[in-house]
């Protein structure tokens, strides 16, 4: 049994009055013990076993609180079983965030979140069974508002409110046929449903910013809590909730190579991240924490009239408990 995991994320600093795009490709293998198992009492002729479709609908919620905070461990992910049937899992987001100035400090961050959840179930009629693959496809969006309260010169107290909203829909991919005597209300979803979901909730973090000519470090604590529930929908069976609960440091260090390019020197970048999982987040894709080590190259174009002020490449690599896998990540600043 083997599952997948792809993961990258740059969080550049989210500080200061610039704001950073990130964009990230990674690719991994691990081994992962299976836990898709069939529910008791689905085995009847009215059926689909293999798992409950409500309870897979709140493992969506669950799995979305991934996407709710910005984190270097979780920013692209992708969890895969296809071989024993076991569902897969897949998510991209993007994110970054600014402080507009040391005189307004108001602190502003957003991300956009896209995942693709592939569960199987089966069905039957009494007397013949038939795997229904579906695909379940999850669109988020998280802001935040926050305002920094400055300690000392390099350390920020930053408290943040934030809210999501999004929303998973169903496309189902079988022939109707098979369910003309199944009436299971947990169908309803499975046929092109749809489930909106909100949340709302907060974040405390502490940044840390101490800069000189011939080295930068950054580092990042940040806690976090978001409450997820489902509304509106398609199919009342498959209403839920999930709360996302969440401590994470990230931290950085930029230091010249002693090369040169666009009159600038070249950057060499070391960087490390942890991120622990509470409440509903904990253990839902086979894992409590994740840990991110990473090591990368920045070009400076601060001296010319362009948009884009720094690029940066890193290659990550990402482990937990029976996690881990490597990834390579790409950021622009502006």
């Amino acid at each position: 049994m083997a599952r997948s995991l792809d993961n990258a994320r740059d969080p550049d600093a989210l500080v200061l009055p610039r704001i950073v795009a990130c964009a990230a490709l990674a690719f991994a293998m691990l081994p992962c013990p299976a836990d898709a198992q069939a529910a008791p009492g689905q085995l009847t002729s009215k059926a689909v076993i293999g798992g409950n479709v409500k309870q897979h609908a709140d493992a969506v919620l669950a799995i979305m609180t991934y996407t709710t905070v910005p984190d270097v461990t979780t920013s692209n992910l992708s969890v895969n079983n296809g071989a024993t049937g076991n569902p897969g899992f897949g998510q991209t987001q993007f994110g970054g965030g600014f402080t507009i100035s040391k005189s307004f400090p108001l602190y502003v961050e957003g991300t956009l979140a896209y995942s693709r959840y592939d569960p199987i179930f089966i069905a039957t009629d009494g007397t013949e069974q038939r795997a229904v693959p579906t695909k379940w496809n999850t669109f988020s969006g998280t802001v935040g508002i926050g305002w920094d309260f400055r300690i000392t010169d390099e350390l920020v107290f930053r408290p943040i409110l934030n809210g999501t909203v999004g929303r998973v829909s169903s496309d189902l991919k079988v022939g109707q046929s098979i369910f003309n005597h199944v009436t299971d209300s947990n169908l309803q979803f499975l046929e092109n449903g749809s489930l909106d979901a909100y949340g709302y909730g907060g974040s405390l973090m502490l940044d840390y910013e101490h800069y000189r000519e011939n080295y930068e470090i950054d580092a990042e604590l940040r806690a976090t809590d978001i409450y997820l529930r489902s509304f509106g929908g398609s199919s009342e069976a498959v209403q839920g909730s999930a709360m996302a609960q969440q401590v994470s440091l990230w931290t950085r260090w930029r230091a010249p190579t002693g090369w040169h390019a666009l009159d600038r020197p070249i950057r060499y970048v070391l960087e490390a991240a942890y991120s622990h999982y509470f409440g509903d987040s904990a253990g839902v894709l086979g894992f409590n924490d994740l840990t991110s080590l990473g090591v990368g190259l920045e070009l400076d174009s601060s001296k010319y009239p362009i948009i884009i002020t720094r690029t940066r490449a890193m290659v990550r690599y990402v482990f937990g408990h029976n996690v881990h896998g490597a990834s390579f990540g790409f950021a622009m600043s502006f």
